[in-house]
């Protein structure tokens, strides 16, 4: 069944109320309770080495086990393996999308499984988009906010230096949110943008365990 949360209600996101741009509405299937936990984002590439994948799906896990829901944006490479191991833990995960929450206006259509998984296992999956409305380009950096919106921090587990997770990085730093960043190869394209922002003075992910919130 799918649940409107309208701005004002006592079921909207607190922690949107302090965007500018904050959603009127949004649509939701699942359980959202998990709208008052502890929230952690999880962003990436959607071309993931195996370094990346391990990564986002031993840190999604990790964070679960210790209580914390993982919201991505159901895209391909990271997201999708930050929502996989979340649903490994204890906890579950949130996913945010960039086009309704009808399963034909899905992109990218091969993550139809992972959206009935989730459901399945007592997550979550939110969009401010009405029914019927198909992804567009700019519908990602819009989803991105949300994303950002409802963490408490944001983890960047593998990123190139143009990729279009530093949306998301930098709708959490006009958010106040502190950014984590997992290190990679120095030799690797796909950890410049973490070793990028690790220099510019993001915190260096080495475990959950020094997550604080």
């Amino acid at each position: 069944m799918i649940i409107t949360l309208n701005y004002g209600d006592s079921n909207y996101p607190k922690q949107l109320y302090t965007l500018y741009d904050a959603p009127k509405r949004l649509y939701a299937i699942g359980n959202i309770d998990l709208l008052n936990k502890k929230i952690i984002a999880m962003v990436g590439t959607r071309n993931p080495t195996l370094y990346g994948i391990k990564s986002a799906m031993s840190i999604a896990r990790d964070l679960s086990n210790k209580g914390f829901v993982v919201v991505s944006g159901l895209a391909k490479g990271i997201d999708c393996f930050s929502h996989e191991g979340a649903l490994q833990g204890k906890s579950s995960t949130i996913a945010v999308l960039g086009n309704s929450l009808l399963l034909e206006d899905l992109y990218p259509k091969e993550n139809k499984y992972l959206y009935k998984k989730i459901l399945s296992e007592n997550g979550l999956i939110i969009s401010e988009y009405p029914l019927g409305t198909k992804a567009e380009k700019w519908h990602f950096p819009e989803r991105n906010r949300i994303v950002a919106g409802l963490s408490q921090k944001v983890i960047v587990v593998e990123a190139t230096l143009n990729s279009g997770t530093f949306s998301t990085v930098d709708y959490a730093l006009d958010q106040g949110k502190d950014i984590y960043a997992v290190p990679g190869n120095i030799d690797s394209l796909k950890s410049e943008g973490c070793n990028s922002l690790i220099e510019q003075g993001a915190n260096i992910f080495i475990s959950v365990d020094k997550i604080a919130l």
